[in-house]
């Protein structure tokens, strides 16, 4: 059974940085796509970035460049790192393989 545990959010002023994390037990991690996502108040839940089991990325339109996935498969842990943070950044984020998908960290950008 896939569980799927974020960590890293927080309150930060815009401009600055945080580094998500998110540890997955079960023993398919290296194989598996994986992804961020994210949900703000009202608004519907949007791709942040997938990574592929060979290191591909893709990002969505509005974090394309500020933010960086990647992942330990180790440690079978992935990573958001995010740059230039903007308020409308504001949301829970959620780390994803395949349908399931963890219970988020709360990320608050403050202008």
């Amino acid at each position: 059974q896939v569980r799927l545990v974020e960590s890293g959010g927080g309150l930060v002023q815009a401009g600055g940085s945080l580094r998500l994390s998110c540890a997955a037990s079960g023993r398919d991690f290296s194989l598996s796509v994986m992804g961020w996502y994210r949900q703000a108040p009202g608004k519907q839940r949007e791709l942040v970035a997938v990574i592929t089991a060979g290191g591909q990325t893709d990002y969505g339109i509005a974090v394309n460049a500020r933010f960086t996935i990647s992942r330990d498969n180790a440690k079978n842990t992935l990573y958001l790192q995010m740059n230039s943070l903007k308020p409308e950044d504001t949301a829970v984020y959620y780390c994803a393989k395949g349908p399931k998908k963890g219970q988020g960290t709360q990320v608050t950008v403050s202008s």
